[in-house]
């Protein structure tokens, strides 16, 4: 997968200068490193930009509005994460309404989701690193 493209660089800076409200509070808890997770904001990925990444989890964290409970944009989104999902990107959904009820709870959350271990290796493919089996 080619990181990004050029159109969603660009979408992900106009982004940047225009996030609501739950997303610069995140934001603001996020970006310090906690626990030595390192987020982006408003990262490109593909032809997408996601509001929060951690690449070193390939976790992508979208903060939800009511207006993706609208028209169309529960398909598009559906479509969105399950694009995500085919380059091993997980997607967090959170409502925004969550991140401003308790605006602590929601990145306590994310960075215990993040830090919790992989499955255990019996859910694993039961190959070696070598295609040998075990």
């Amino acid at each position: 997968m080619e990181d990004h493209t050029l159109e969603s660089l660009l979408a992900a800076k106009r982004l940047r200068r225009k996030m609501s409200l739950p997303e610069v509070l995140l934001w603001n808890k996020l970006r310090g490193k906690p626990m030595g997770l390192k987020f982006r904001n408003q990262h490109p990925l593909d032809t997408f930009v996601v509001d929060f990444y951690c690449a070193r989890k390939k976790v992508a964290i979208e903060i939800d509005g009511i207006a993706h409970d609208m028209g169309d944009r529960p398909d598009r989104d559906a479509h969105r994460f399950a694009k995500l999902r085919s380059f091993a990107v997980e997607v967090l959904k959170i409502p925004a309404v969550d991140v401003l009820r308790d605006v602590d709870e929601a990145p306590d959350a994310i960075v215990q989701y993040c830090m919790a271990d992989p499955p255990p290796s019996a859910l694993r493919a039961a190959t070696s690193p070598k295609g040998e089996g075990f």
